[in-house]
């Protein structure tokens, strides 16, 4: 069953509703960022070598993978009091960043993205490790899926740097999907199971946790849809291999 119906939960004094994103897998906060801050990071952003192997960019889409190793100046200015106290609660104070990317859907954008859940986590080095696997290589970056156990333990911040809405391509996800498992786009049962499409305002933060199914449309309205999407987690991985983007904010 699919309900098009927006959810934008939130929660004044910038808490986030934990027991929310832990329980559905997702939730939302506005006003992290206030004008000047976001006229701030697009600055540096637009000023970016987009030279790098890092970068991709084509009529549908500009990305930047590794943002925050790419534009290290960024960081302070993502890393608000406001960004800062809601990662703390979530993570207990223990998360540190694994990934981090930069989304720009242009107004005129067919990017279409289907429904999936975040399976892999990047690292340094390829090596055969019991329960990792598959492995891939992409923009000069390995990926691995790891055990589900580790995955439970993640969590994902995306950074609206635009107001987001159903006709530029805001997330749509399918509530509790993140407690299945793998879940296989072409096992929805959509006759018991729910969409929902996430609207976020200009400076808010939408949360998820990775294994949450989720998709987003194509540009209808004209409008930009920037996105800095974040993910954090608090899991030491075998020593044979490290985070290929480890990062503490605090």
């Amino acid at each position: 069953m699919k309900d098009n119906r927006s959810i934008n939960s939130e929660n004044q004094g910038f808490a986030v509703n934990i027991a929310e994103l832990n329980e559905i897998g997702f939730s939302s906060v506005n006003g992290i960022y206030d004008e000047r801050e976001l006229n701030q990071i697009l600055s540096l952003i637009n000023r970016a070598n987009t030279d790098r192997p890092t970068f991709r960019k084509s009529d549908d889409l500009f990305a930047i993978r590794q943002f925050l190793k790419e534009i290290p100046e960024i960081r302070e200015l993502i890393f608000n009091p406001n960004l800062k106290k809601l990662v703390n609660e979530i993570g207990k104070g223990k998360a540190f960043v694994i990934k981090s990317i930069y989304f720009d859907k242009p107004e005129k954008s067919n990017w279409y993205v289907a429904y999936h859940q975040d399976l892999t986590i990047s690292v340094d080095k390829k090596v055969e490790l019991n329960d990792f696997g598959p492995w891939t290589i992409k923009h000069q970056q390995f990926s691995v899926q790891p055990p589900l156990a580790l995955l439970e333990r993640n969590f994902t911040v995306r950074i609206h740097l635009d107001d987001t809405s159903r006709d530029n391509g805001a997330l749509k996800v399918i509530p509790y999907s993140h407690l299945k498992g793998v879940y296989r786009p072409e096992s929805i049962a959509w006759d018991k199971e729910q969409e929902v499409v996430c609207e976020v305002e200009k400076g808010g933060v939408m949360l998820m946790k990775p294994l949450i199914l989720h998709s987003s449309n194509r540009t209808t309205n004209g409008q930009k849809r920037r996105v800095i999407h974040i993910e954090f987690s608090d899991a030491e991985l075998p020593q044979a291999i490290h985070w290929s983007e480890k990062l503490y904010y605090n």
